[in-house]
């Protein structure tokens, strides 16, 4: 029976964890969650929110450590984590284990490990300290936090990115104790913000927090080593209701929430609450070729927490719909796919897609999935046609890119593609890609950046 806190266990791990320790699964599962993070990362990097919080930090100045959104400008790494964070989680685009871990750890290292010239081993390393934090983290709460007001992804994730950071910068195991309660002292996130920019604006800050939280730490600052299990410390605070776990001993580095849990990747830019629905919607369109103004009307059932997440019912913008139900079925009817494309000012706006989104009817079901219950058992739809014809999907359980329903890698890299297509991106997509399935082996993280003839030839 250890005597130390859970912050002091997590620290521990954090500052001791290596390569050579590593699982295959979890490195698979490392540059998964990167490759995924950094596609979606530049997908987003022209969106508003990304650049008015570039506008607003460039000015700041400070050193040009990390690379933008692998573009060829600048900024001290803070920063950098901060604005390509925020690019990463704009389309709600991003992985998926019980939150969004990777949104929050990968710009953390990256910003960081360019600015150390750290090898590619040293990065999947951080990555698994970071995610492994988050998983230690998240599945102690009974609770649903979104419930309570709180935006789990930038509550939480603010600690994986440190302990990642704290790994990466090979902190000792107080540092990186010290790193996690700073953490703790600045996390924060609320899903008032669902819908708006200021969501993916305060996931960025959550990488901001871990990168300055590891470099405040290595300077010498300190926090309570009690901040996480203590009785007025940070996860009772943040708890819905006091149900949360501090007794269950960690088993960090014996068993690997990244080979039991693994990551869902995305197919669709829009709230996972959405997804199975837009699986069983998409099933009908295609087995029944359902003309729009055919139908009468739309029944989606799922759980009760997804019901409220997704809480745009008449949505307006691109913004608006990535949380809305109504949408989601909507555009899988009208355009057979709910891609960036669909996800648009543009498209949200047309009258055919306003006018049927209007017939559609959201029921919210009791039975819960018991390995996730913010999610219910099954989602299903049900068509109701002009002629009285009832059309009803198969129940869905795991949505397609579910870690129990991988998306094929033909897929990964069609959204990769597609991801860098659409950020505009001058970065050489097949080059980064390629790196990135080599990354452990890389001797420096910088050789990422060099992806253009130039470069490659200098």
């Amino acid at each position: 029976m250890t005597n130390k806190t859970l912050a002091q266990q997590l620290g521990e791990f954090a500052a001791q964890l290596r390569f050579k320790q590593l699982p295959p699964a979890a490195i698979t599962l490392a540059k998964l969650g990167i490759s995924d993070c950094i596609a979606v990362m530049v997908a987003g990097s022209r969106e508003p929110a990304v650049q008015a919080l570039r506008n607003t930090l460039a000015p700041l100045g400070g050193p040009a450590e990390s690379s933008l959104y692998f573009s060829a400008e600048r900024m001290p790494a803070p920063s950098a984590a901060w604005i390509n964070s925020t690019a990463g989680h704009v389309l709600d685009y991003d992985d998926v284990a019980f939150g969004h871990p990777s949104v929050v750890i990968v710009p953390a290292i990256l910003a960081e490990a360019e600015a150390l010239a750290a090898s590619g081993a040293d990065i999947v390393t951080a990555y698994i300290a970071g995610y492994e934090t988050w998983m230690e983290l998240v599945t102690r709460e009974r609770d649903n936090y979104q419930m309570k007001g709180w935006h789990p992804t930038p509550l939480l994730g603010a600690l994986a990115a440190a302990a990642a950071c704290a790994n990466l910068k090979r902190l000792n195991a107080a540092a990186a104790t010290s790193a996690l309660g700073l953490a703790a002292a600045q996390a924060s996130g609320v899903t008032a913000s669902y819908g708006t920019m200021a969501k993916a604006m305060q996931v960025g800050k959550a990488a901001h927090t871990g990168v300055m939280s590891a470099r405040l730490a290595a300077s010498g600052m300190l926090a309570a080593p009690d901040a996480l299990d203590h009785e007025r410390g940070f996860l009772r605070a943040i708890s819905p209701a006091g149900n949360v776990d501090l007794k269950r001993p960690p088993q960090l580095g014996t068993r690997w929430h990244a080979v039991e849990h693994g990551l869902s990747i995305k197919r669709y830019p829009m709230c996972y609450c959405a997804h199975r629905a837009i699986d069983a919607t998409l099933e009908v369109a295609a087995k029944h070729r359902i003309a729009p103004e055919n139908i009468a009307g739309i029944e989606v059932t799922l759980g009760k927490i997804q019901a409220a997440t997704l809480k745009n019912h008449r949505p307006a913008t691109g913004l608006d719909a990535i949380f809305s139900m109504e949408f989601a079925s909507a555009a899988a009817i009208i355009a057979g796919n709910v891609g960036l494309k669909e996800v648009s000012d543009e498209f949200v706006a047309r009258p055919d897609v306003q006018n049927l989104l209007k017939r559609v009817t959201v029921v919210a079901s009791d039975e819960v999935d018991p390995a996730w219950p913010a999610m219910a058992r099954f989602d299903q739809v049900r068509v109701q046609l002009q002629d009285g014809t009832t059309l009803t999907s198969e129940p869905v359980y795991r949505a397609l890119g579910d870690a129990q329903r991988p998306l094929a890698a033909a897929d990964l890299r069609a959204k990769f593609l597609d991801c860098f297509a659409a950020g505009e991106s001058s970065a050489d997509a097949v080059y980064v890609l390629q790196q990135l399935q080599c990354l452990e082996t890389l001797p420096s993280c910088r050789s990422l950046y060099q992806h253009d003839v130039a470069a490659l030839t200098a």
